[in-house]
């Protein structure tokens, strides 16, 4: 399709443009020094534009969507009316604390529910994303040491299949971080743990369910050892969903977390909104909390409270469906996940052969190795059945991955489609692998060379070519 500056004719446009009703404050202000390049089309031209933009999307609206490791793909309507009511909207965060009261309201019921699923006793909203979250959640780690005078703990340890993310937060937060081995059944090591801890320890990152998708039945031991230590642990509640309402982080020994409202709790992911990962906390570390009126806090770590409206939205989410709801939303996932998985191992092989949480991962690396066709080409080839591929090459621990998350909103009869679809693309790779290169060829957009777009995209129209 063409962009919309290639749509675009001088002198094109609509009528029906109000004027601009806001008075002109910063008189004689810097402006521009050329105009600004704006397209010019008639407003039939713009909603068609857009209008088949969307259909060359594909979203949890278009069909199956089983994107491993970002959770929670449903995103209720009722959400984004309730975000939309003026009472949220039509604010300004300097008003009068006496003038929002509602808004506060919201903030700390949200704080209140996010305390009770986590097992924490404090909460701040202003992180603006998990990755964020994460690093707000370590320069707790980090004050707290501080406090105490021990400058000595400046090692976080992170298991090999963390999060890229993880490893990253800790070095932003100024620690080294010290990687540790996953055991054969994909979950920490205990005698690697062990040797890694010690006088310079600060803590842990650790999500569980894990990256592969499972619980990790040593985790009060785990914590334990790095509490022996004298380290902090840290839970990233990326995984949240699996466990949600059944398992709490502070009941399996955690200190700090954080919480992706963005994923677990139904607000948009990525393209579709900005994020929100609050961080929580045992009470022992809450005056170090951003947002909260203590000289020891880490101060701000965002401005004012944090992405407002995405907490509405997971507030609006959490009444919604209740304190029921919220382990029944888990335990869906759950059955999904592992329904889909028995349904499908005789041919793909997993990576961990044992029950699931929210995911699992596949290992097609001896597809490879008979057939050349790669966990790529089975992704590409799910997009001409009109489905959504799962995660590609991640967990790094694992080669030729693919990880395969149903959620829990998809029912008994999608997932039997989507697993005659698995089963079909791996029939086509044994028998014709050499066309599973080609793969997708119904798609508007054949297969990009997604190294070069990476590497060196083209982000910029030239008005001159």
């Amino acid at each position: 399709m063409k962009l919309i500056f290639e749509r675009s004719r001088a002198g094109r446009g609509t009528q029906y443009i109000p004027e601009c009703d806001v008075p002109v404050v910063i008189p004689n202000a810097p402006g521009r020094e050329a105009t600004l390049r704006l397209p010019e089309l008639p407003e039939t031209e713009v909603d068609r534009h857009y209008t088949e933009l969307a259909k060359q999307t594909h979203g949890v609206n278009d069909g199956f969507y089983p994107l491993g490791s970002c959770t929670m793909k449903y995103n209720p309507q009722i959400n984004e009316e309730a975000a939309a009511l003026p009472g949220f909207t039509r604010i300004h965060p300097l008003q009068d604390a006496d003038t929002v009261k509602g808004c506060h309201v919201v903030c700390d019921t949200l704080e209140k529910y996010l305390c009770e699923i986590t097992g924490m006793d404090a909460v701040s909203l202003q992180p603006a994303a998990g990755a964020h979250g994460e690093f707000t959640g370590l320069l707790l780690i980090k004050a707290y040491h501080r406090e105490k005078g021990d400058l000595k703990r400046t090692k976080i340890i992170v298991p090999d299949s963390a999060h890229g993310t993880n490893p990253a937060s800790a070095a932003m937060a100024g620690f080294q971080v010290v990687s540790i081995a996953s055991d054969d059944k994909g979950c920490v090591d205990l005698e690697a743990l062990k040797a890694a801890v010690g006088e310079d320890t600060a803590g842990l990152m650790l999500t569980n369910p894990n990256t592969v998708g499972l619980f990790d039945p040593n985790i009060l031991e785990i914590t334990r050892i790095v509490h022996e230590a004298g380290g902090l642990c840290y839970y990233d509640g990326a995984n949240l969903n699996a466990v949600m309402g059944i398992a709490r982080p502070g009941d399996m020994g955690f200190d700090v977390v954080h919480v992706n409202l963005h994923k677990t709790f139904s607000t948009p992911h990525g393209g579709g909104g900005p994020g929100s990962g609050p961080s929580g906390c045992k009470a022992f570390l809450a005056k170090y909390l951003p947002g909260k009126e203590s000289p020891e806090s880490i101060g701000n770590v965002r401005s004012f409270g944090g992405n407002f409206l995405v907490a509405v939205k997971a507030l609006a989410y959490i009444l919604s469906i209740g304190r029921e709801g919220v382990p029944a939303a888990a335990e869906n996932a759950v059955l999904n996940a592992n329904y889909m998985k028995e349904k499908l191992k005789d041919i793909y092989p997993l990576a961990y052969d044992r029950t699931c949480m929210h995911e699992f991962v596949i290992c097609l690396e001896e597809l490879k190795e008979k057939t050349g066709v790669s966990a790529l080409d089975v992704a590409k080839a799910m997009l001409d059945h009109g489905i959504h591929p799962p995660t590609m090459y991640f967990p790094l621990i694992v080669h030729e991955a693919l990880m395969v998350e149903p959620t829990e909103t998809e029912t008994k009869e999608t997932l039997d489609e989507a697993i005659a679809i698995f089963r079909a693309i791996y029939d086509e790779a044994v028998q014709h692998p050499e066309a599973m290169h080609e793969k997708p060829v119904r798609t508007p957009i054949r297969r990009p060379d997604e190294v070069q777009a990476a590497r060196t995209p083209v982000i910029r129209y030239d008005f001159e070519g």
